[in-house]
């Protein structure tokens, strides 16, 4: 059973930064792409980062695009998710998530990552 635990969620101004980190159980975890999802109040989940197993190779949504860089760890089984220049649309509950096939491209849907973490606040002031 993969288990998926995010933190560094806060409360930060407009324009500051947040680190998020996920941490991942399990032996297989350089095996699978990882994403970073979120949720805003009465929005559906949204994609908003994902890197390959290899780290190689990353997507971003573009509404983050040049703001946020998302990065791991293999040997340490830790993906990261760096938020500089943040904006107060930028609240959200962010997830963390796993691959649901191991697969060489990345995808962007929700609906092909099938493990998930409990989800980090992150709350941007205006």
């Amino acid at each position: 059973q993969v288990q998926l635990v995010e933190s560094g969620g806060g409360l930060v101004q407009a324009g500051g930064s947040l680190r998020l980190s996920c941490e991942a159980s399990g032996r297989t975890f350089g095996n699978y792409n990882m994403a970073w999802f979120r949720q805003a109040p009465g929005n559906e989940r949204e994609f908003v980062a994902a890197i390959s197993w290899s780290g190689a190779w990353t997507k971003y949504a573009d509404l983050v695009k040049g703001r946020f860089t998302i990065s791991r760890d293999n040997a340490r089984n830790m993906v990261y998710l760096q938020m500089n220049s943040l904006k107060p649309e930028d609240t959200a509950v962010y997830y963390c998530a796993r691959a649901a096939e191991i697969m060489d491209g990345i995808r962007l849907s929700s609906s092909e990552y099938n493990y998930w973490g409990q989800g980090t606040q992150v709350t941007v002031s205006s």
